[in-house]
Formats: structure tokens, C-alpha cells, sequence
């Protein structure tokens, strides 16, 4: 009986929420493990109630669009990794800071630890920019251009004259990829030149990476280590990075 009441919670919450990860459920439901939520999401899809994915479900009544779709599945894939890179960068920040967020799933864990200091912080992510409206001494900055709904990243020639007008004493970046020979790199060109302006123009550049960027190539180069000041990793790089690193005077944490 307890299991069906729990199984309908579960449903009633997915449906009326539109999706939900597994940690939002085992959160409802502290006294089960995340294994049994996976075996009701599994009950539950088999009878027609919701829709699991990877890592949650989302609503049996409603079809997401492709880029939610796509954006739900990059956030909720490795959140413990996305978390530990956000905890150790939140000390690199100090009241008074000019900070830049970069879109990602990853900086959008990063948005979600920020203290409620005096900051003036500026992004092109829009939903990283509500996230941080919850806070009541940051001024937040949003900048203009073309919206990416994939990654809710906005860049283009509107993005960039915002930028190069603007004084950075920290940059977060994020990478999509990073390799000996490529370097770091990103999927799309103009979000290329958005990060190539932010290293060249910040008095501190951060990149935000977990260790399954590592050996990934996408068809954009936006900078090498020589260009960064610190990498914030979740612990798990391989030690051929951190030599890398250490003979590019990078620091990583």
C-alpha cells in the first residue's frame, strides 16, 4: 500500500511539474533509495503515466521540444560533477567582483551556489540570469543577441560589443571539449568568439570542465591552457592534463 501511495506521488509531482530528476524525487522520499525510484519511474512509464529519462522523467501528458528536451538531459548527466566544480570555484570570487557567467549546465550549478554578495555579474545565458535574480545584491547583466535554445547561450555581434565595453576581474567559462593537440573547444563558432573575447579581455580567466570533456575535439578551438589562469575540475582529470597545466602556469582545482 505505502509503495502505490508513493508511486502516485511520484506521478502526480512528475505530471504537474513537467519533469523531475531523481534527485528532486528521492529528496520527496528521503526513507528509499534513488534505486527504488528508478523502479517506480520504470512501473510508472510501463503504465502509461510518465516518460522516464536519463537521469528523471519528465510528464506522460506533455512532449517536450527538442531543445528542452536536450537541455533536461545535459543537466541531469553527472550533477554530483557539476556541483563539486561550482563548490571549489565560489572561492575565487570576492565582493566587489565584475564576474562573467558562461551559459552551460555546469555554470548553471555555479549560478545556484552564488552568495548573495555585492557583485555586478553578467552572462549570456538567460536562464543562468533568472537563476541569480533570486539574490538580492548581485546586479545582473544580460546580454543581448542570438539565442542558441539548445544551451540557452545568446552571442552574435550584439553580445560582443556589450563585452568589449565591460571591465571582467573574473571570467567562468565553460568547455565542451578539451585535448592535447585541440585544446579546449566549443561546437559553434559565435559561441567561439564570445569565450576568445572573455580570455583576452578578464584579469582572470576559470574554465569549468569535469573529466569527461577530456579528450573530447568539437570544431572550435577558443583557447589553450597557456591562456587560463585556473581550471576547476571535479577531481578526476588525468595527471597528464595536470602536468599540462602546471607547465602552463594554469592552476587546477
Amino acid at each position: 500500500m505505502l509503495n502505490q501511495i508513493r508511486k502516485q506521488k511520484i506521478a502526480n509531482y512528475v505530471n504537474e511539474s513537467g519533469v523531475a530528476t531523481i534527485k528532486e524525487l528521492n529528496a520527496l522520499f528521503p526513507e528509499v533509495s534513488p534505486m527504488t525510484i528508478h523502479r517506480d519511474l520504470e512501473k510508472l512509464e510501463q503504465e502509461g503515466l510518465i516518460v522516464r529519462t536519463r537521469g528523471g522523467a519528465m510528464s506522460g501528458k506533455r512532449q517536450l521540444s527538442a531543445s528542452e528536451t536536450h537541455l533536461f538531459v545535459r543537466e541531469s548527466t553527472n550533477p554530483e560533477a557539476k556541483i563539486a566544480i561550482a563548490k571549489k570555484a565560489i572561492p575565487l570570487i570576492s565582493e566587489g567582483d565584475a564576474i562573467f557567467i558562461d551559459a552551460g549546465t555546469t555554470a548553471l550549478a555555479l549560478a545556484r551556489e552564488m552568495p548573495d554578495i555585492k557583485l555586478n555579474i553578467f552572462t549570456n545565458a538567460p536562464n543562468i540570469a533568472v537563476e541569480l535574480s533570486r539574490l538580492q545584491h548581485p546586479i545582473i547583466y544580460m546580454c543581448g543577441g542570438m539565442l542558441n535554445k539548445a544551451n540557452q547561450a545568446v552571442s552574435g555581434s550584439a553580445t560582443l560589443q556589450m563585452l568589449e565595453g565591460v571591465n571582467i576581474t573574473v571570467a567562468f567559462i565553460g568547455a565542451s571539449g578539451y585535448s592535447l593537440d585541440a585544446h579546449f573547444t566549443c561546437g559553434k563558432e559565435e559561441e567561439m568568439q564570445v569565450k576568445q573575447l572573455l580570455m583576452a579581455k578578464a584579469y582572470k580567466n576559470v574554465i569549468l570542465m569535469d573529466d569527461s570533456k577530456y579528450g573530447q575535439v568539437l570544431p572550435f578551438t577558443f583557447g589553450k591552457l597557456e591562456d587560463t589562469d585556473v581550471v576547476v575540475s571535479n577531481g578526476k582529470l588525468p595527471t597528464e592534463f595536470a602536468v599540462r597545466a602546471e607547465d602552463a602556469g594554469a592552476m587546477l582545482l
